[in-house]
């Protein structure tokens, strides 16, 4: 395993790397790696200028407490990766040509490796880093029927310009909004309330004038 540092005249050569930076392997130091340094720094002292002890329990002492507050750190990314099972969620995630990419779907379970929380959606991974909100399965519902109920809507052709073959289209419109709740129904716009009810009313006159007609040959 590659030293961060070198050992020059006894001393650890500080030239920006910390003792919590990866090695030219990949893998991050650990308390081995960093009692290898000591021992290294030790070995190849300058005689007539040896370290102090005191200064070598204060690296070790340095080193522990950042690793300490690492190994917290992952320990609350696990807890709260492992708090999103179940949960609906998006992830902000980029494809293979570099392009954003926001993937909805229920946290199935979560993994950790190689000091990562990882979340499972439909037997994809993803790292915990790329999670971007967490979405209420109530509200996720209540925003898609109103898209589709407004999409729909406004493929119909203007009030004034609906004969009796759009008839089937106003109706199962009218018998979506009809069945949704009162929160889901918050989510549709007045405006588009009205349109809805000028369809219907417009759609009945026409089968009341299509009916008499039709009583009257």
């Amino acid at each position: 395993m590659s030293l961060v540092a070198p050992i020059e005249d006894g001393k650890l050569i500080q030239n920006g790397a910390s003792t919590t930076e990866k090695t030219k392997d990949g893998s991050k130091l650990d308390k081995d790696s960093f009692l290898q340094l000591l021992v290294a720094q030790m070995k190849y002292q300058d005689p007539l200028e040896p370290t102090s002890n005191t200064e070598y329990i204060s690296q070790y002492a340095q080193f522990s407490q950042v690793e300490s507050l690492q190994s917290m750190s992952n320990n609350m990314d696990l807890q709260r990766a492992s708090s999103l099972v179940g949960e609906q969620v998006y992830m902000k995630t980029a494809t293979a040509s570099g392009e954003t990419k926001y993937v909805y779907g229920k946290v199935d379970y979560v993994t950790y490796e190689g000091g990562q929380a990882y979340l499972f959606i439909n037997e994809n991974r993803y790292p915990l880093s790329e999670l971007e909100t967490i979405v209420d399965s109530d509200y996720y519902k209540a925003y898609n029927m109103a898209t589709d109920l407004v999409t729909s809507l406004n493929k119909l052709p203007a009030v004034g310009a609906i004969g009796l073959s759009d008839g089937e289209a106003i109706d199962a419109l009218q018998k979506t909004y009809d069945s949704m709740t009162d929160y889901q129904k918050s989510f549709v716009s007045t405006s588009k309330t009205e349109a809805l009810k000028a369809y219907t009313d417009k759609i009945a006159e026409l089968r009341k004038l299509a009916k008499a007609d039709k009583g009257s040959t």
